[in-house]
């Protein structure tokens, strides 16, 4: 799949909430009642895709708008979502306005979340397409001893699959590819590093806030 270059990308600054605003829809057919119209499409189909361990800790989260705008909001949902999922068979819930797809692997659940009216196979391809590159990345241990130890790498996946609530990729192949391209031309970027350290440091302080 090829990086969509059709629409605006957020400048920095900007913040991962911004959304492409296409203007004002076209008016209703005549006999059309304005109820039935259906949402305007956008490419901005992600709000979030985070990694909690089998106690419901963060592990590796990203945002893309701001349905949950501080840190306290995004735990305090991630934590319902946990209490809502973690004890069930199905791989898709439906919660707060919002269409969640998952998967658990040993003491790690994954979760992609989009808004009420998306695509579930569109949202379940990027899941897919998350376990299996980390699947490679961590040698076939999708588990959270390698997964902490592995962060650069797990980051990297997510960013090779959404960028700012666009689905870039959904082919694991490919990812793994731009993955060790990355890896290899750079190293561990300082990017990748500022994430992997903001994570953690947010991490500490809620668990000594609790």
């Amino acid at each position: 799949m090829q990086r969509p270059e059709a629409w605006p990308r957020p400048h920095p600054g900007e913040g991962a909430a911004a959304a492409p605003t296409a203007g004002p829809a076209p008016p209703a057919r005549a006999g059309e009642p304005a109820g039935l119209r259906l949402q305007e499409p956008s490419l901005y189909t992600i709000k979030a895709v985070f990694i909690l361990d089998n106690d419901g800790h963060r592990l590796l989260a990203k945002y893309y708008d701001d349905t949950f705008p501080s840190m306290k909001e995004q735990m305090a949902f991630e934590k319902n979502v946990f209490n809502k999922t973690s004890r069930t068979d199905s791989e898709i819930a439906f919660f707060g306005g919002m269409t969640i797809v998952y998967k658990s692997s040993i003491d790690l659940f994954l979760y992609v979340v989009g808004s009420s009216y998306e695509n579930e196979l569109m949202l379940m391809s990027v899941l897919t397409c998350l376990f299996e590159s980390l699947n490679h990345v961590l040698r076939k241990n999708v588990e959270k001893r390698w997964l902490l130890e592995n962060m650069d790498g797990a980051f990297l996946v997510v960013d090779e699959i959404v960028d700012g609530g666009v689905i870039l990729e959904s082919d694991p192949q490919q990812v793994i590819q731009k993955v060790n391209f990355r890896a290899d031309d750079s190293g561990l970027t300082e990017h990748s590093v500022a994430q992997v350290l903001q994570s953690a440091k947010e991490q500490i302080k809620w668990s000594l806030l609790k």
